[in-house]
């Protein structure tokens, strides 16, 4: 694991390699994907049916096939040992509570003229949720994508799941009845985002498009942008660790694995003015990653993506974190909140030592579907009001546009729109 200090003479270089950790070469795919997303397009359910006989290895007999019944979802559900069940509850009830504080709200302002001005919110008609699936699990996915839709009101949820070499997870399928899912559907990748953006004869068409996945699925999101809304273009998961002299190395440690086990592209990186503390913790971590059931998965990471930097002070180190702008940033020090006012860019931040980053991936409350690549610099984690739209509203007395309706028949003149003049100096004479 790259070990530096911002006082080496390249450490600029090094840490500019870091800050491109999140790139995600679409060039390479977008030829395939726009391709995929025309047949999609075009042949609606042939190509479906096509694309998942090629990508995920099983034939599906016709695109009833494809529908998921809720029946089956039950089943999973009843399924379950009672354990995982109740985990399961917990989480769903803290998510939701959580979410049901976003709710923004609708408001009618009057004044004494008159004038109505106003916000109506308004959930969109139908929300799409893209959840990975086959032999891995993320229940926890489905539940941090379709709780904040339901608190926002979506009318129908529609769920797509790939179920590669026909294998469908029943842990998935659990949560989509935990969650009231009524339409859910075995199809993946690029095919299935093209199928909600753009409707078939079996997918309904969405309005809106979230959730996680692969190179793949990340480009289909950006190339139907438009046609639809999505939540935002997520890359590889990541970690960022603020820490100070009181912070325990077997605590750093085993959270930078936390990351460097999801994915080989994973990156976790640790900022501290200890440079004792920094020694300590690279050693353990490699005490620690031989206990890992996905090893060779975390090594890759942490040896191509990890860092730990040694700055000369805790300033210096969190304007450095403010660069990465990491998906998960800990804040590891003895008084964490006064920190917080000085970091400006993260998707999710944990404060203290007890607050370690797995806890927001399942059962904390907020949102686990976070800005990746830098991209917390303008991005905020999935939340309600990615299923709402808010519209304006207007109404103007006879008084209200008597008083302004002059500097704004003005101003319609100044840009030379004739008609935009004339229909308000029409109602003004």
């Amino acid at each position: 694991m790259l070990l530096i200090k911002t006082t080496d003479g390249d450490f600029k270089k090094k840490f500019e390699k870091l800050l491109t950790r999140g790139a995600m070469d679409m060039d390479q795919v977008s030829g395939i994907v726009g391709e995929i997303l025309k047949e999609i397009r075009e042949e609606g359910d042939t190509a479906l049916l096509r694309h998942i006989e090629k990508f995920d290895r099983w034939k599906p007999e016709n695109a009833t096939a494809l529908t998921i019944d809720p029946a089956e979802m039950k089943r999973a559900y009843d399924a379950l040992d009672r354990e995982l069940r109740d985990a399961l509850h917990l989480a769903y009830d803290r998510i939701e509570a959580y979410h049901e504080k976003q709710m923004p709200r609708s408001w009618i302002d009057f004044d004494e003229a008159g004038n109505t001005l106003g916000q109506k919110v308004t959930p969109v008609d139908r929300a799409g949720l893209y959840i990975p699936g086959g032999k891995a699990a993320y229940p926890s996915s489905l539940l941090m994508n379709a709780i904040p839709a339901i608190v926002a009101g979506v009318g129908e949820i529609v769920v797509a799941t790939p179920t590669p070499d026909g294998e469908i997870n029943h842990l998935v399928l659990a949560a989509a009845h935990l969650c009231g899912i009524e339409k859910m559907f075995r199809m993946g990748g690029a095919s299935a985002v093209a199928a909600m953006a753009y409707g078939t004869e079996t997918v309904p068409k969405v309005d809106v498009i979230t959730g996680p996945g692969n190179i793949f699925v990340a480009t289909a999101k950006k190339l139907v942008y438009g046609e639809v809304n999505i939540d935002m273009i997520a890359g590889p998961s990541e970690i960022g660790i603020l820490a100070d002299g009181t912070a325990i190395p077997e605590y750093l440690a085993i959270d930078l694995l936390s990351q460097a086990e999801h994915d080989e592209m994973a990156s976790s990186i640790l900022i501290t003015p200890e440079a004792e503390l920094a020694e300590t913790v690279r050693e353990v971590l490699y005490l620690e990653l031989g206990k890992l059931e996905r090893e060779m998965i975390a090594r890759k990471s942490i040896e191509e993506r990890g860092a730990i930097i040694v700055t000369e002070t805790m300033e210096e180190a969190i304007e450095l974190m403010n660069r990465i702008a990491p998906e998960h940033l800990e804040v590891m020090t003895a008084n964490p909140f006064e920190l917080l006012p000085k970091i400006r860019h993260a998707g999710a931040i944990f404060m203290g030592h007890f607050t370690p980053e797995p806890i927001g991936d399942y059962i904390a409350g907020p949102n686990h579907t976070l800005p990746t690549g830098g991209t917390a610099r303008f991005y905020s984690p999935l939340n309600v009001e990615n299923f709402l739209k808010k519209s304006s509203i207007i109404a103007m007395s006879e008084t209200g546009i008597g008083a302004i309706g002059e500097a704004c028949a003005l101003l319609a003149r100044t840009e030379g729109l004739t008609a935009h003049e004339r229909s308000v100096r029409i109602r003004l004479e």
